[in-house]
């Protein structure tokens, strides 16, 4: 378990992608071209969108890096029990999540929030502490983590619609893909025993407190 540990901690101690990222944010040219001369996201038409689309763009980044993060933990404690499997799949996902979005930071020119490191360090932690309540432990931080990260991509969704969808179509696709993804992690996290490790919505209601602290944080910083 210690071996797997070092090794989760040396393939994830660097911010995922940042160095893709920067070195596109310095180049002049798009990662790739829609038929709509512009990528997922639009071009803001004013400094007002152009906050909001930031926002949305570095907290969804931070959201997908912490889960990663979180799962990483878990597979150092859990990765050769009848679980791994699980934890597995359900950080393949993830790990997708976080790479298109180091690609659509890096196609827009939004830097990633400067407490990525912080993430790095509390996302195992919070993956490996609660690995080691077990298998119901583990699962009680993933439903708890899937449906803060679910409800704020819903609370964006809601507000792009608002907004204009048609403008926003391409970027409200992957946020309604990847809000289901973490759906389907929350539901699988019930499915197996979340609710029977003991205080589960005292440690329910800690993350996601610490979730939302981290939302509030991660959109500006």
């Amino acid at each position: 378990m210690h071996r797997a540990a070092r090794t989760a901690l040396h393939d994830w101690s660097d911010p995922v992608g940042l160095t893709m990222i920067r070195r596109c944010l310095k180049c002049r040219v798009p990662l790739q071209l829609s038929s709509r001369a512009y990528g997922i996201v639009p071009p803001p038409r004013d400094s007002e969108e152009k906050d909001m689309l930031d926002q949305i763009l570095r907290v969804d980044h931070a959201g997908e890096y912490g889960a990663n993060r979180i799962y990483a933990g878990q597979m150092a404690v859990l990765g050769r029990s009848s679980t791994g499997p699980l934890i597995q799949e359900m950080w393949d996902q993830e790990k997708k999540h976080v790479a298109k979005f180091n690609e659509i930071l890096a196609e827009n020119r939004v830097r990633p929030t400067a407490l990525l490191p912080l993430w790095n360090i509390a996302g195992f932690a919070l993956g490996a502490s609660s690995a080691l309540l077990g298998k119901e432990g583990a699962m009680a931080c993933t439903v708890a983590v899937e449906e803060s990260i679910s409800e704020h991509y819903n609370s964006q969704i809601r507000a792009l619609m608002e907004k204009d969808p048609e403008r926003y179509t391409e970027l409200l696709q992957v946020i309604k893909e990847f809000r289901d993804d973490e759906m389907e992690h929350h539901d699988t996290g019930l499915e197996h025993d979340a609710e029977s490790v003991p205080g589960y919505w005292l440690l329910k209601t800690a993350i996601q407190l610490g979730c939302k602290a981290a939302i509030l944080v991660s959109q500006r910083v």
